[in-house]
């Protein structure tokens, strides 16, 4: 495209191609057209003809044939809306994750949890964008109750338990952490910073907190004063006065306000993990590791951050005021969180102990990406009910979708669809970019599943997409390994259990015995696993 005389109000930013080429003779107009089309449209790019300065960028469309760009929309859980998403940096969006406490493994619902920006990355990427992820991992600091400031580090109780030194507890759960994470696809972040890596960076930010007046110490122990910072609960919603109200049992007598919290704690006696500070031995609170090692890595501005519903007080709300107090400016442009993974109805948790880890599901015969697959039909921000049965459903489906797949994939059509797929194309974009509506790319496959497309267009669509999806559909599915009869007999008995008939549960127990399946009551619901009989 070649425009000779370009004003902003003869031009329909909405309907740009994704990179168009000005030609002209005057520079600084061109410059101030580039800003605000760029500031308005991020998806969109204007650059100069013959200006190194100023390259075409992000012409990922093209390689598809569409003219139209969808504007990528996100939800701010700071501003409660969804909002264009504009990157500090052109084509590249930078994303800091909350990442795992490794004192014990990850459950499910943590991994939904990690899902997000996994999902948000590849989705990004898939419309021309490029990222980089910065995904923490947590070795020191996480006390056991975490809201009010109190309980021990979670990492020292592990190492307790288990007779081991933190380093090896560390080291342990990191890497199961890592194989966990990659049965259900999702992919290792570019970089994963241990906090224990970051204490030099911990303590001079709080020393610049103290120095700003929005710290003070006491006998060692260092606290954020919440009252110097007139922002505090604004992406939580929360008011002092709700803290005040919310505060349980004995507050500590050393904090100017119930609702302050530790940066830096005195070590006592005894402890594994301890670090010289200008305050004495002591260890890192939990909410100052993020602030050090997310501006150390991506700067003192960076455009997402992302973490479980959870996070967002009092995790979250503390490392907001942390960052902006030491640099006087928003550090974080927009924060993305993800629903709970709900069990019974109670949300999933370590210290609850309902919660299933990805390896159990395996055993009992799932396919890990049956989770993967189960999670995609939620939108991210909201719960997602829980249960095998639920997960049998999905495994069921994606069996489906992979056979239906290779079916297709051994048929020679002739590829007369393209008109037809390029519609679907477009859809699919414009879903994955409102919001990462992925239940609607999900329909969407139903959709193409149905559709009188040939095979080969229908084999090449679900492919491309597959790289946002991360289902591997051109993997064979596992056969649910249950008996014939068992499935029956199961839903039987959670009916009898629920009315608590426990003799006919007992019966039905026996009966699933007899055919190799072994059914373990929790409180959560039965358990139930295949026991391979020898022959």
């Amino acid at each position: 495209m070649q425009v000779t005389v370009l004003e902003l109000d003869d031009v329909d930013l909405a309907k740009l191609p994704n990179s168009v080429q000005v030609l002209t003779r005057e520079r600084g107009a061109l410059t101030q057209v580039r800003t605000e089309v760029v500031h308005e449209h991020a998806s969109f790019y204007v650059a100069g003809a013959r200006a190194s300065a100023l390259q075409p960028v992000s012409t990922h469309y093209w390689e598809h044939r569409f003219d139209p760009v969808t504007t990528v929309r996100l939800y701010n859980t700071l501003t409660r809306q969804k909002e264009p998403l504009m990157p500090l940096e052109q084509g590249v969006v930078r994303i800091y994750s909350c990442g795992p406490t490794v004192y014990r493994y990850v459950h499910i619902g943590n991994l939904r949890t990690f899902m997000l920006p996994d999902l948000l990355r590849r989705s990004l990427e898939y419309l021309g964008y490029r990222s980089e992820q910065v995904m923490n991992i947590t070795d020191v600091g996480h006390l056991t109750d975490d809201t009010f400031d109190r309980g021990e580090d979670k990492m020292l109780v592990s190492a307790r338990l288990e007779s081991k030194s933190p380093e090896e507890i560390a080291a342990y759960y990191t890497k199961a952490f890592m194989e966990d994470a990659a049965l259900v696809n999702i992919r290792r972040a570019d970089h994963n910073p241990h906090a224990t890596e970051y204490i030099p960076q911990m303590i001079e930010l709080i020393s610049i907190l103290i120095a700003k007046g929005h710290a003070y110490e006491v006998d060692g122990t260092v606290y954020y004063d919440i009252a110097s910072f007139p922002a505090y609960g604004r992406l939580s919603r929360n008011s002092t006065d709700k803290l005040l109200a919310g505060s349980r049992g004995e507050v500590d007598p050393r904090k100017r306000h119930p609702g302050d919290f530790t940066l830096w704690k005195a070590a006592g006696q005894d402890r594994l993990q301890v670090w010289s500070s200008p305050w004495g031995p002591g260890f890192p609170g939990w909410h100052i590791e993020c602030s050090a090692m997310s501006m150390s890595l991506l700067g003192e501005r960076f455009d997402i951050h992302t973490g479980g519903a959870d996070n967002v007080f009092p995790h979250h709300e503390a490392e907001l005021a942390q960052s902006e107090g030491v640099t006087g400016h928003p550090v974080v442009n927009r924060w993305m969180h993800g629903g709970l993974l709900l069990l019974a109805g109670a949300r999933m948790a370590k210290s609850a102990g309902n919660f299933f880890r990805i390896t159990e599901l395996v055993d009992q015969g799932f396919d890990p990406l049956a989770f993967r697959y189960l999670a995609l039909q939620a939108k991210y921000r909201t719960s997602l009910n829980f249960s095998t049965e639920l997960l049998a459903g999905a495994h069921r489906a994606l069996a489906h979708l992979r056979d239906r797949l290779a079916d297709w994939a051994a048929r020679a059509d002739i590829q007369d669809g393209e008109h037809e797929a390029d519609e679907f194309e477009a859809r699919f974009r414009a879903a994955i970019a409102d919001d990462l509506d992925l239940p609607g790319a999900m329909a969407l496959v139903s959709e193409v599943m149905r559709s009188r497309m040939t095979g080969t267009d229908k084999v090449r669509l679900l492919r491309r997409w597959d790289l946002v999806l991360g289902l591997d559909l051109d993997r064979s599915t596992p056969k649910l390994d249950l008996p014939a009869g068992a499935s029956v007999l199961l839903e039987k008995r959670e009916h009898a259990r629920a009315a608590r008939d426990f003799k006919t549960a007992d019966r039905l127990r026996d009966e699933l015995s007899a055919l190799g399946v072994t059914v373990t009551d929790t409180s959560q619901g039965q358990r139930w696993k295949v026991v391979r009989r020898r022959t």
